[in-house]
């Protein structure tokens, strides 16, 4: 039986469902950033970028490490980068850098980018597909 994202049969991080759904968030954030005050450029918007990026990012990196351990390390991080990154949701709606709309997108995307990432640490915490 195939299980989707699972290693075995994905040539590519890019065809994991939640490498897809991390790099839309990232795109949508890098968006929403755009439209924040010009002083932040060094601070939330900077936080902001890095930690959405960081979350497909070590979805990435993680991908291609041969062990459950290790991959297991990097989904981690990518889950703690992913918490922050709710946090900066509520921030910058707290700050009305961003409007209700805006922080409802984000908020459905980075729930869906969660639920397939913690999809995928799961299958590979139960070693489909992949070898310690």
């Amino acid at each position: 039986m195939e299980v989707k994202g699972d290693d075995r049969y994905s040539r590519s991080f890019k065809n994991l469902d939640c490498w897809q759904k991390a790099h839309e968030f990232v795109v949508s954030v890098y968006k929403v950033t755009n439209m924040f005050p010009d002083d932040e450029r060094y601070g939330l918007t900077s936080q902001f970028r890095r930690a959405a990026v960081s979350i497909a990012a070590n979805i990435c990196e993680g991908y291609r490490k041969l062990s459950r351990t290790d991959k297991l390390r990097f989904m981690n991080i990518a889950q703690g980068s992913l918490e922050e990154c709710r946090y900066y949701i509520i921030l910058s709606r707290d700050l009305n850098y961003i409007d209700q709309n805006k922080y409802e997108d984000l908020e459905y995307l980075i729930n869906g980018t969660s639920w397939k990432l913690n999809g995928y640490a799961e299958a590979i915490s139960q070693n489909k597909g992949v070898t310690d």
